[in-house]
């Protein structure tokens, strides 16, 4: 067969092939152990090395200093760190929110897990950002009212972990029933629209927070928790957080 008829019959068996259904019998695969057995390819290694340089100056600038070193196991229903980052997304998330609708955040609830590491006491770098907050999260303002906020306020009473929570107070008794819940220091109106801050993944319900749907409203405002914490360390000199009275129990 010469080539011009041998390139007409592959092509008309392409043709056929492609009208026929292919089904997938079987995917197989095999485990490569990455060890030291591999060795390194120098001439990628020096391709990358100057973009490996940059990387890893930029995550070590030093943005701030920490006076003590703050971890989200330091507390049981609020944590110094905890505390920190939920202040930081509220400073600097309400003005982006105010300025896209002319409201203000109302309180700011994130989630203990979401915190990945310590602050160690000393210089706050780019990396330790990264650290604390590993993630892509956004931020998400959410409307919410009535059955909402109750919900929310009884899955912090029986969660018994430090959530991050920021402009919410909440007290409880011996029995971890609520005696005290404020919003912004005021009682709470529970035919109020209030708007609260929180991150993606809650708002689709990570964690079983699925009090944030169905709402009132949502927003969100593309800014990840991760840059608010570097924009926040690159304008302050120095962070000293600390445990309060955001939420307590009475002995």
């Amino acid at each position: 067969m010469n080539k011009p008829h041998l390139l007409s019959f592959m092509l008309i068996l392409l043709l056929v092939s492609c009208k026929k259904e292919v089904t997938l019998v079987k995917i197989e695969g095999q485990r490569i152990e990455i060890n030291d057995s591999f060795s390194s390819n120098s001439s990628i290694d020096d391709f990358v090395k100057p973009y490996r340089e940059k990387i890893n100056k930029d995550l070590d600038s030093v943005l701030c200093y920490s006076v003590d070193t703050y971890s989200k196991s330091d507390g049981d229903l609020n944590t110094a760190i905890g505390n920190f980052v939920a202040d930081a997304v509220f400073e600097l998330s309400n003005p982006v929110f105010k300025s896209r609708t002319g409201n203000d955040i109302d309180f700011v609830l994130l989630n203990h897990g979401g915190i990945r590491s310590v602050i160690s006491k000393g210089n706050i770098t780019t990396r330790t950002a990264y650290e604390v907050m590993p993630f892509e999260n956004s931020i998400v303002v959410v409307g919410l009212k009535g059955q909402n906020i109750k919900d929310l306020l009884a899955y912090l009473t029986k969660a018994k972990r430090a959530h991050p929570i920021s402009g919410l107070k909440i007290e409880l008794d011996k029995n971890h029933e609520i005696t005290e819940s404020l919003i912004n220091n005021l009682p709470i109106d529970y035919n109020k629209t209030y708007y609260v801050a929180t991150n993606d993944y809650l708002y689709n319900g990570g964690d079983g927070m699925t009090f944030f749907q169905p709402n009132e409203s949502s927003l969100s405002i593309d800014y990840k928790v991760r840059n608010i914490l570097i924009d926040y360390f690159k304008k302050v000199d120095t962070i000293n957080p600390i445990k309060d009275d955001r939420f307590t129990q009475k002995k």
